[in-house]
C-alpha cells in the first residue's frame, strides 16, 4: 500500500488515541502474560465487565507459573460470570504449556504464539504487537467495523473467506514504528468513536476519507449475516437437600458449562412438566420421594448463550435421609454444605437461583 495511507489513516488514529485513550492497566505493560490474560478475558466481553476479572486474576495469579499451578476448579470459580468457560480451561492449559514447554516465557513471535492452544490469530497478534512490537495487525470486531466503513468493504465479516481480505488490508496499514500503539488505537477508535450504533461521525478525524460517511452507508457497513436463532432448552433442576447439605455434580464434557457444578438436571422438550414426571425420574435414579416433599418452582430463570436460550426451573426437595452410596455413584452427585458450594465453580444461572433461595453464608 502507498505510504500515504499511513498519513491519511494511521497518523490521525494515533493522534486521536493520544487524546481519547482510556486508562486501562494492560496498556501500561509489555508483560506478555498480563497482555495475554487481558485478551483472553476481553474476548466476547465488554471492557467494563472484564476489567474486574482481569484485576482478580492478576491478584490471584501474578505470574504464569502461579496460574499453571492452580487447581482447575479454582480457576473456573474465579471466572464465574464471564461465560464461555472453554476460554478459562484453555487459558489454564496454555499457562501449563508455557511453563512446561517454554520455561515460563511466552514465545516472542506471532508464528510461535499461534501454536498455543486457545491462542487464535487475534490473541497471537495482540501479544506479538503489544509485548514484542511485531508489525502485525490485530483484527477484532472493532477493527472490522472501522476498516469496512472507512475503506468501503462490503464483504460479509461473518464469512470466514472475508477474513483474508480484511487481514491483508489491516496488515498493510500497521506502521513499523508503532505497531503496539496503532493496534490499540484502532481498537479503541472502534470501541468509543466508530461504534456499531450512532457512531460519532461529526467529530471523526477520518470523516473526509471515510467511504461509508461520504456514501451514506454508515448503518449498512460492515455487512454481517445474521446468526442462526438460538435453540431453546428447558432445564428442570431438582435441588436435593438434607440437613443443610445440598447435592450437586460436576458437568461432563460434550455440553455447555463443562467442569462446572449444578444440581440434578432433567431436561425436557417443554418448560411445563407435571411433578409426577420428575418423581419418576428420581425413582429411576434410585430415589423414592413423596410428592409432598417437593416444592414447585417459584419462577423461571432465563439464560441466553450465543447458540442456546435456556429456561430453567428449580424444584426444592427436602430428603428424609441422606442419599445412599449407590445412588451417589449412579447419579454422580455429592453432598456439599453452603460454604463448600460457594467455593465451587457454578453457572451464573445456579448462582442467581442460590441468591434468590438465600442459599448463602452471607445472610
Amino acid at each position: 500500500m502507498d505510504t500515504s495511507a499511513h498519513a491519511h489513516f494511521a497518523n490521525p488514529l494515533l493522534r486521536w488515541y493520544g487524546q481519547h485513550r482510556r486508562p486501562l492497566p494492560w496498556r501500561d505493560t509489555t508483560n506478555p502474560y498480563y497482555i495475554w490474560l487481558s485478551e483472553v478475558i476481553l474476548q466476547q466481553t465488554r471492557v467494563a465487565q472484564g476489567l474486574p476479572y482481569y484485576q482478580k486474576f492478576v491478584a490471584a495469579y501474578p505470574t504464569v507459573e502461579e496460574l499453571a499451578a492452580a487447581p482447575e476448579d479454582e480457576v473456573l470459580r474465579l471466572w464465574q460470570g464471564l461465560g464461555y468457560y472453554s476460554r478459562a480451561r484453555n487459558m489454564h492449559h496454555t499457562a501449563q504449556v508455557v511453563v512446561e514447554q517454554y520455561g515460563g516465557k511466552f514465545p516472542d513471535s506471532y508464528t510461535e504464539l499461534i501454536k498455543l492452544k486457545g491462542v487464535g490469530s487475534y490473541t497471537a497478534a495482540a501479544i506479538a504487537a503489544f509485548a514484542f512490537q511485531e508489525q502485525v495487525a490485530v483484527l477484532d470486531g472493532n477493527v472490522f467495523r472501522v476498516l469496512a466503513r472507512v475503506f468501503g468493504i462490503a464483504d460479509d465479516i461473518a464469512a470466514p473467506t472475508s477474513r483474508k481480505v480484511f487481514q491483508k488490508l489491516a496488515d498493510e496499514l500497521v506502521p513499523a514504528h508503532a505497531p503496539d500503539t496503532y493496534n490499540q488505537a484502532i481498537m479503541e477508535f472502534g470501541a468509543i468513536q466508530c461504534t456499531p450504533v450512532m457512531p460519532d461521525c461529526l467529530f471523526c478525524p477520518l470523516q473526509q476519507s471515510c467511504f461509508a460517511f461520504n456514501h451514506g452507508m454508515v448503518q449498512e457497513l460492515p455487512v454481517k449475516s445474521k446468526a442462526k436463532a438460538a435453540r431453546p432448552r428447558y432445564f428442570h433442576y431438582l435441588v436435593l437437600q438434607h440437613q443443610g447439605q445440598y447435592y450437586l455434580r460436576k458437568r461432563l464434557e460434550g455440553d455447555i458449562w463443562q467442569g462446572l457444578y449444578d444440581f440434578y438436571l432433567y431436561e425436557s422438550e417443554s418448560k411445563d412438566l407435571v411433578l409426577e414426571t420428575l418423581l419418576e425420574e428420581l425413582q429411576q435414579a434410585g430415589l423414592e420421594v413423596h410428592k409432598s416433599l417437593m416444592q414447585p418452582p417459584q419462577k423461571d430463570y432465563k439464560h441466553v448463550l450465543s447458540h442456546q436460550k435456556i429456561t430453567a426451573r428449580f424444584y426444592q426437595i427436602k430428603l428424609e435421609s441422606p442419599l445412599k452410596e449407590e445412588v451417589l455413584k449412579e447419579t454422580r452427585l455429592a453432598p456439599f454444605n453452603v460454604e463448600e458450594i460457594e467455593q465451587l465453580p457454578k453457572p451464573i444461572l445456579i448462582n442467581n437461583y442460590m441468591k434468590d433461595a438465600k442459599i448463602s453464608v452471607h445472610l
